[in-house]
């Protein structure tokens, strides 16, 4: 079966830092500091899209400007703390790729973004595909999960979107692809039970019991 991963908040312990950083790049400017409720709520979109929806009334070159503050700050935290896996991911990761499983990334992180990662973690080969909001549509349109089953020669039916967000959750759904919800990241379990996720999972390893995988 072919596994696609959200990556920030499903994988990544990452959140905090992510909305960390985007208020920093808001001081930054000058510009009022969103709330963290507010920066969860456009975690998963591509950032150009989150900086859009975060500050509707910014032009571009300001737009440009808190993108590489954000960056600049996003990294510079991750340097001091990489983000470290939600518990059980590795080991349950490891296990389903030994079972002969494909496994990719669907995310909104950018393509640098998530090679650095993934370079620091040592697991740079370790997924069979990965797509990146910069290199497709951003969610929750479905061009990087209808990317990647034409890759893997995959119909829909066959393969599984795991997230955190109502993005995740949508983009699934509008191409009939089943669906697992995590109930620990970004966004609360509540706006994702809409969607009809085959399984909310509380912990990762969760997963391992999906009766699909049994």
């Amino acid at each position: 079966m072919l596994l696609i991963f959200d990556w920030d908040g499903t994988l990544s312990d990452s959140t905090g830092k992510i909305t960390q950083a985007m208020q920093m790049a808001a001081e930054d400017l000058g510009w009022e500091i969103p709330l963290d409720s507010e920066v969860h709520n456009i975690i998963g979109l591509g950032l150009p899209e989150a900086i859009a929806q975060l500050f509707p009334l910014l032009g571009e070159a300001e737009r440009q400007d808190i993108r590489e503050r954000y960056a600049a700050h996003f990294i510079s935290l991750d340097q001091q703390r990489p983000s470290a896996f939600f518990p059980a991911v590795q080991e349950t990761l490891e296990h389903l790729r030994t079972e002969g499983h494909q496994l990719a990334i669907a995310t909104g992180k950018s393509r640098r973004g998530l090679d650095r990662i993934l370079t620091g973690l040592g697991m740079s080969s370790f997924f069979h595909a990965t797509r990146c909001a910069d290199e497709t549509a951003s969610k929750p349109h479905p061009l990087m999960l209808e990317q990647l089953l034409n890759e893997f020669s995959v119909p829909s039916a066959e393969s599984v979107m795991i997230g955190d967000t109502e993005y995740d959750m949508a983009m699934a759904r509008t191409i009939n692809m089943p669906r697992i919800a995590v109930s620990y990241g970004a966004h609360h379990v509540e706006r994702l039970h809409p969607y009809e996720p085959e399984l909310c999972m509380d912990r990762f390893d969760e997963l391992l019991r999906w009766q699909r995988l049994v």
